[in-house]
């Protein structure tokens, strides 16, 4: 059942939103003006690839955003072991959350082991909170069951809907994650959240965390709205 309680103009909206600043052609510059938005804003955290960590974890020290980095992103399909290298170099770069794309490829050829230690490992080595990507619009519902499945008993904190690359967050399967997962992780839903009353659907539908790069526009719809 949707929580119908929320209401669109008082939800702390920013408290859910994850800042992505994943364009191929994010520069340093780009990076250091949304980490002053995500802090404005005070979002939950600002999401950025392994390369601007060090910069993003500088300028947010001490302040309350996370600073999350991609790993394997956006296929997910490169070895276990640079997988959990990047990890770990994330972690000493200053990241605070690790979103992880599974090895889809691993997943639909039904070789679980893998899929599972290869997460396993990572949320081990780092001891962070890792959002495990999953690609939903690629999945067939029993496959996007497994990887639930696989993936909450890797130990990861999250499930993310997408990379935003091959589709994007809906009701429906924000829905049947929130069925599946029974509370026992956060469901981060991400890719094409472009308007207020979208994001209220999906935190209604069970999602914990927003990814989008639109928040600053969000908060702004939000405000118009109050």
């Amino acid at each position: 059942m949707r929580n119908t309680l929320i209401d669109a103009e008082t939800i702390d909206l920013a408290s859910y939103i994850d800042h992505a600043l994943l364009l191929p052609t994010t520069t340093a510059e780009q990076v250091a003006h949304g980490c002053g938005e995500a802090d404005r804003y005070n979002f939950a955290a600002v999401c950025v690839y392994p390369v601007h960590v060090r910069q993003a974890a500088e300028l947010l020290r001490n302040r309350p955003v996370k600073v999350c980095s991609v790993i394997g992103f956006p296929t997910g399909a490169t070895t276990s072991a640079t997988k959990l290298y990047e990890a770990q170099e994330a972690v000493e770069n200053g990241a605070s959350e690790l979103d992880v794309v599974i090895n889809l490829g691993w997943l639909k050829a039904g070789q679980t082991d893998a899929v599972h230690q290869e997460l396993a490992i990572i949320c081990e080595e780092t001891n962070l909170p890792v959002k495990a990507i999953l690609e939903t619009a690629l999945l067939t519902p029993p496959e996007l069951e497994l990887a639930c499945e696989i993936c909450m008993d890797a130990g990861v904190t999250f499930l993310k809907t997408s990379t935003g690359w091959q589709g994007g967050a809906t009701i429906e399967v924000v829905q049947q994650m929130r069925e599946l997962t029974k509370g026992r992780v956060g469901i981060k839903a991400s890719g094409g959240i472009q308007t207020v009353d979208q994001a209220v659907s999906l935190i209604q539908a069970g999602a914990t965390r927003l990814g989008t790069s639109r928040g600053p526009n969000l908060i702004h719809q939000q405000q118009a709205k109050a």
